[in-house]
């Protein structure tokens, strides 16, 4: 290796090193069944599972990548800078049924952003057993949320010392849990530094390697001697893996030079590392006990076998060894998927997670392909019994008495052997460059990982929940590429024989653009899929380039699935999948993904018509709220409306401007709910409360009318509003609030205040209700704000800690406008809803109705 590429692995090792070191302690803290860390990747808005700990990696190969804008506890975490703790799985599914339904499992989980300063790197994650209690913190959490803090420090000082940006783009690490408890018999300790060699021993290692004095002297080799000739070489080859940082997952067998057995284990430290090594803890141990228990287990007359929590096969007798068509030198020290392929499987998958994941014993049934020279019958049918500790799966296998289905009945011809892009996990024999995106894409490309058979139901869940044909299209993205390794995605939506492209993400800038509004009697992939109603998969971008020549194609190297989305028989539109790399398509494949064109066909058709649906909503809306406010030279008013993004974007939020005698009547208000009833029921307060204002009626008798007026429709819709009489020539202003938040006052000085008025119930609950006018006085260069509660709700979070947000807010834009030239009222309104403005989820209306006193010529109110 070159003097780059060692420097090259090191840079890599030490953010992995950290993150080792951050799961086990989390694990240690919270008493977790197993710990994680997503990073950040070089593909943006995606995170990767970065280091897992406590669960083999194979199994949960469907949760390696994750969009961050997927309704995911991890995605939440990381992009609102939140922790989320899910105590049992019942809040789980109530929060997150897309995380549930993948996992159905009775266990708690949190979530802790991993942050420094104005960075996120990532979340730090750890499952641990389900809790009672819903309000109940899980056991370390104030301990887990500093290890994610000193985390993230470290990350940020890896990045300020000139190293590169902190990103994750591989498999993730697969790391052993810490001990829950100390190992029966005799341990000794030693640990070896491989930048001196030095190494040192105490006394119990030097009891049990049978030295004598002070030996070994204190070098790796002197370690290597206290051993028999024929294990001191693989002492040697474990030290220099684990400094490497590649301990070995499993204890390693040695026999003294008397003969007698001795088990060695390797940690690497990687508190401290050198450049490029580690340091190197270890222990040597006399089995004791332990082995005449696996004497003993070599004796049942059932199958025993048993996995760590990476997935490797720690120990096996030999009944188990016949009934999984292995020998047991092939099964112990190797990944259980890598030596019985038959199991790497699913339906089996699923079953394994429920029992790492589940209190109790998991139990079900696996038909075991035939193999030449097998005779009984009975052996066909297996019935597996899997029982988790805190450090080891015990696994009991039989033949089935008779051929009854259990909660899993796999047939060989469902299965086959994996390809090597889907091979075992770091545990059992990693690609050659793990943190390789080609590895990744590989792993994630196997056919037969449990993604396909999860992704469907992942994406109906979340299909369920997107009602435009943008969220059903951002929706595709976020579940559909990270599943099969795409990089790029367009959807084209079928409009009077024509196809018009709705969505697209990864493809070269202005790539689409002569595609768009193509004919369907064009030769193009996109298409022809839909036409003939087959989906194209192409394995290379030569044979696309062969099959459509002359096609402008967009890379070089990749290959490409054409969908055909298609509704109950009704052409919809079509979907392109890209990777950026070669890859074959299994027949699995096929099969998931055109069902995954159905339910997008479907989903985006209910789209359609609710665009439509809401397209006359909104225009209804718009013909609802005024189209210009009513005007005075001494006043200069300003609104804004910003509809929620949730539905059909419409609701019955409003403002208005009313010249009500001599002076001008502000009114604001808020119907509840949302759609096209609240709207209706918003028009028809509106044009109450503005003809009241125009017989210009006191405020507590418009109030009052309105309230009667709703009551008497009974549209069982309740409504707040504030109404607002000012006077402009002496700045007084008389107001009444029927349930509205209070108005905010800046005075010319900078001085905001929340106006102090009484107030009455909401309109539409009590027709005796009544309503008292409180006064408050505006001097000239004075702005008065009236808003709804859209613009200082935020979930989980106190109304006045809004309102005073607001009201700070208020006080720096007015000010700036203050000293700008010609100070608009309307930047001013433009400014404090601009964040709302730029929120993509907004769960409610918001109105905002700015009101200005301009000074007159004597510097008094302007009127007069």
């Amino acid at each position: 290796m070159t003097s780059e590429d060692e420097r090259a692995d090191a840079t890599a090792a030490r953010p992995a090193a950290l993150l080792a070191d951050a799961v086990t302690e989390a694990l240690g803290a919270a008493g977790g069944l197993a710990a994680g860390v997503y990073l950040r990747s070089t593909t943006a808005r995606l995170l990767r599972l970065a280091v897992l700990s406590g669960l083999p990696g194979p199994l949960f190969r469907p949760w390696w990548r994750m969009h961050v804008d997927r309704r995911f506890p991890v995605a939440d975490a990381y992009r609102l800078g939140v922790r989320v703790a899910l105590p049992n799985a019942t809040e789980t599914m109530r929060r997150y049924p897309q995380f549930a339904a993948g996992l159905p499992f009775p266990f708690g989980s949190l979530y802790v952003p991993v942050t420094a300063g104005q960075a996120t790197y990532g979340v730090l994650t750890v499952l641990h057993p389900a809790l009672p209690d819903a309000g109940e913190a899980p056991a370390g959490h104030d301990r887990v949320v500093r290890i994610a803090r000193e985390l993230g420090s470290a990350l940020a000082g890896l990045e300020s010392g000139g190293g590169p940006a902190v990103v994750w783009d591989g498999e993730p690490l697969c790391v052993r849990p810490p001990v829950a408890r100390a190992f029966e018999g005799r341990v000794g300790r030693f640990a070896w530094d491989p930048a001196t060699g030095a190494l040192t021993a105490d006394d119990r290692c030097r009891l049990l390697l049978g030295c004598s004095g002070a030996g070994p002297p204190g070098t790796g080799g002197d370690l290597a001697d206290a051993v028999s000739a024929d294990d001191g070489h693989r002492v040697l080859a474990a030290l220099r893996e684990a400094a490497a940082g590649r301990p070995a997952a499993l204890p390693l067998p040695v026999r003294t030079r008397e003969g007698q057995l001795r088990l060695m284990e390797f940690w690497t430290s990687y508190a401290a590392p050198a450049p490029g090594t580690y340091r190197v803890s270890g222990t040597v141990r006399d089995p004791g006990p332990g082995a005449l228990g696996d004497a003993a287990a070599d004796l049942l007359p059932d199958g025993v076998f048993c996995l760590d929590r990476l997935g490797t096969v720690v120990y096996a007798n030999p009944r188990a060894a016949r009934l999984l068509g292995r020998p047991r030198p092939l099964l112990v020290g190797r990944s259980l998927w890598e030596c019985v392929p038959w199991l790497d499987h699913p339906a089996c998958e699923d079953q394994l997670r429920a029992a790492l994941l589940s209190p109790g014993p998991v139990h079900f049934h696996v038909r075991r392909p035939p193999a030449e020279g097998r005779t009984r019958p009975d052996d066909a049918l297996l019935a597996f019994s899997v029982h988790a500790g805190p450090e080891l799966l015990t696994c009991v296998v039989r033949p089935a008495d008779q051929p009854v289905r259990g909660p899993v009945d796999v047939r060989p011809e469902d299965t086959a052997d994996p390809p090597p892009s889907a091979g075992p996990g770091p545990s059992g024999g990693p690609p050659a460059d793990p943190l390789s995106p080609a590895a990744d894409e590989a792993a994630s490309a196997g056919p037969r990982t449990a993604a396909h058979v999860y992704r469907p139901i992942v994406l109906a869940i979340a299909l369920t929940e997107a009602v435009t044909a943008r969220q059903v299209s951002a929706v595709v993205m976020q579940e559909l590429l990270p599943a099969f390794g795409g990089d790029r995605l367009a959807i084209y939506l079928l409009q009077d024989r024509h196809l018009y492209l709705a969505w697209e993400s990864g493809f070269p800038k202005g790539f689409l653009t002569p595609f768009e509004g193509v004919g369907l009697d064009a030769r193009i992939p996109g298409v022809e899929t839909l036409t003939t109603g087959r989906p194209l998969f192409f394995d290379s971008m030569d044979e696309l380039a062969a099959r459509y020549p002359g096609l402008a194609i967009d890379a070089e190297v990749g290959s490409r699935a054409f969908l055909p989305l298609i509704a109950s028989g009704r052409p919809v539109g079509s979907c392109i999948l890209g990777f950026d790399r070669p890859r074959g398509f299994s027949g699995e494949e096929r099969t998931v993904l055109t069902a995954l064109a159905g339910l997008i066909a479907h989903a985006m058709e209910k789209a359609q018509r609710y665009d439509t649906e809401a397209a006359l909503a909104r225009g209804l809306q718009q013909a609802l709220l005024p189209r210009r406010l009513s005007a005075h030279p001494a006043v200069e008013t300003a609104g804004r409306y910003l509809p929620g993004t949730q539905g059909m974007e419409v609701g019955g939020d409003w403002y208005d401007v009313v010249s009500a005698g001599d002076g001008l009547a502000l009114v604001i208000g808020d119907v509840q709910g949302h759609g096209v009833q609240a709207a209706a029921t918003m028009g028809q307060l509106r044009s109450a409360v503005k003809a009241f204002a125009l017989g210009d009626r006191p405020p507590e008798e418009v109030m009052s009318g309105t309230n009667r007026l709703l009551i008497d429709l009974d549209p069982g819709q309740f409504a707040s509003c504030c109404y607002l009489r000012l006077d402009p020539a002496t700045g007084v202003a008389r107001a009444a609030r029927a349930g509205h938040p209070l108005p905010l006052l800046r005075h010319p000085d900078g001085r905001t205040e929340v106006c102090d008025l009484p107030g009455g119930v909401v309109l539409g609950v009590d027709d005796t209700a009544r309503y008292p006018v409180g006064e408050l006085r505006l001097e000239p260069g004075a702005i008065l704000a009236l808003y709804t509660d859209g613009l200082v709700e935020r979930p989980g979070v106190d109304i006045d800690e809004g309102v005073t947000a607001l009201r700070r807010a208020l006080a720096r834009v007015g000010a700036e406008a203050a000293r700008a030239a010609g100070p608009s009222l309307t930047s001013v309104a433009d400014r404090l809803t601009a964040t709302a403005r730029h929120t993509a989820d907004r769960p409610d209306d918001i109105a905002l109705l700015l009101a200005l006193l301009r000074p007159g010529p004597d510097g008094g109110a302007g009127g007069g």
